[in-house]
């Protein structure tokens, strides 16, 4: 019989008392117990359905919550873009996922119970957890689409609830909390578990393996150099990096072992060459187009990378430009449209000084060339990001008077989103592209255009990336993570 939610008695774990605490390892372990409670109560109830049991309750867990009441102004460090908040108030955030979060919280915790002289509370929240994200973590359970099951899940289960899942904290839009406290994290916890999902179904490599550095690219020779470069690296146990993740969750640590090609490959596909600290590199194919580039950084986000770069290729706009030259963006003009209702396009995307630094650095040392012999092979200028790659097959005029008017030196179709996505996130970016056709002089991307100098310009292209990501990781954290991506009212946490 299909149970009516109406009349059925709601059954959630034992009541726990909140929990101050100083000392911020203690309090994601407390986190951690809470959220290993709520999840098996609910995986413990949906599994005995699913063997056959007739549901007699709803059954709902809450995700856990960090608490914070600063109660006075007081003299802090604000060198910091984080671990600080900006007023006298309650803050508050949900958690999800504290295994996979655990350093990342201790750091944030500590910093907050250090710069403010005050205790983290500890305790469940008010935030049902949806059943979907509580099985997310286990493989060999998956959620009956609506119909399978002889009664609607909705009635017996909480489901993801779109007001608490949306990106308003970020956007600068979300106003306190119904008890008048103030939002301590970027994302909420339901937003977080829906990016892990999501991570998972577009890249096929679990979450635990994203590493803080991250490159994207949109051709899939990038991710052939890459595995080159990762089994090079792992022949050499100096470099520091432990394996090589491949989708499928295919993972290696010998530079020889065997990766199989999927069957069924995801839509983007990821690889991550990965630290034990976590500090690693990850690839991400996310192909042609500015909404593949909005999707990826979207979810990738709620990881907290350190950096995200674009490494790809583009069409340059100046004669004086060779296919295999090099660009390095230091403006954007932004025609994806994709962030059009998120980011309006009159607000500037300002290139990062020690990202910049980094990349030229690195194309340097890959190249062999420095100064002004530099010049010779690199420009660093506006790129501009369009949503129409047949942009050439249309009327020039307005396009190309656009484009000079910007003083674009390169035209592609993701540059601009992930910057802009990382300004929108409170990410580091940065781009270098590769020329790779050159439509407004004649030479588009055709088969057997690529010279000799091209292809080796495209090889050392993914090195430097990958340099400039082992630079940027040697910053201290302050360094990379600027105060220009920080609002007037910002969370505390990174």
């Amino acid at each position: 019989m299909t149970p009516d939610s109406r009349f059925l008695p709601v059954s959630t774990p034992a009541p726990q008392a909140r929990r101050d605490f100083t000392d911020a390892a203690q309090a994601v372990a407390h986190l951690q117990a809470l959220y290993a409670e709520a999840t098996g109560f609910l995986l413990d109830h949906f599994t005995a359905i699913l063997n056959g049991a007739a549901p007699q309750a709803r059954y709902r867990a809450f995700y856990p919550e960090v608490r914070l009441v600063v109660p006075t102004h007081g003299k802090i460090d604000s060198r910091l873009s984080f671990g600080h908040v900006v007023a006298p108030g309650t803050y508050a955030a949900t958690i999800t996922r504290p295994d996979l979060f655990g350093g990342y919280l201790t750091e944030q915790l500590g910093l907050l119970v250090k710069n403010h002289g005050v205790p983290v509370s500890i305790g469940p929240s008010e935030t049902p957890m949806p059943v979907h994200f509580a099985v997310a973590a286990q493989s060999d359970l998956a959620v009956p689409q609506e119909g399978v099951l002889d009664f609607s899940l909705r009635d017996v289960f909480d489901v993801p609830d779109l007001n608490t899942m949306n990106d308003d904290i970020v956007n600068g839009v979300a106003g306190p909390m119904p008890d008048g406290s103030q939002h301590l994290a970027a994302f909420t916890a339901q937003r977080v578990d829906y990016s892990l999902a999501r991570l998972a179904h577009y890249t096929a490599t679990a979450p635990e393996h994203f590493q803080n550095f991250v490159l994207f690219t949109n051709y899939q020779f990038y991710v052939d150099e890459f595995e080159a470069f990762a089994r090079r690296a792992l022949s050499d146990p100096s470099l520091g990096y432990t394996g090589f993740v491949a989708p499928g969750n295919q993972q290696i640590t010998d530079p020889q072992g065997q990766i199989a090609v999927l069957s069924k490959m995801p839509q983007m596909p990821t690889y991550h060459l990965t630290r034990a600290d976590g500090q690693g590199i990850t690839l991400v194919n996310i192909g042609v187009g500015p909404s593949n580039a909005k999707t990826a950084t979207d979810h990738i986000a709620v990881l907290r990378p350190h950096v995200w770069l674009m490494v790809g290729h583009c069409a340059g706009l100046r004669n004086s430009q060779s296919l295999g030259d090099f660009v390095l963006a230091h403006a954007y003009l932004r025609e994806d449209h994709v962030l059009d209702d998120d980011l309006p396009v009159w607000v500037p995307i300002p290139a990062l000084a020690e990202v910049q630094v980094a990349l030229q650095q690195a194309v340097a040392e890959v190249t062999q060339l420095d100064g002004y012999e530099l010049k010779r092979i690199m420009r660093t200028g506006t790129v501009a990001t369009i949503d129409n790659r047949n942009w050439e097959l249309r009327d020039q005029s307005g396009p190309v008077h656009r484009l000079s008017l910007s003083r674009a030196v390169a035209l592609d179709m993701e540059s601009a989103t992930i910057a802009a996505n990382g300004f929108r996130f409170r990410v580091p970016y940065g781009t270098l592209l590769c020329v790779s056709d050159k439509p407004l002089h004649g030479e588009l991307k055709l088969p057997g255009m690529a010279t000799d100098f091209y292809r080796t310009q495209v090889a050392n292209h993914l090195l430097i990336g990958i340099r400039a990501m082992e630079k940027l990781r040697e910053m201290p954290l302050e360094r990379i993570h600027s105060r220009k991506l920080r609002s007037f009212t910002e969370t505390a946490f990174l």
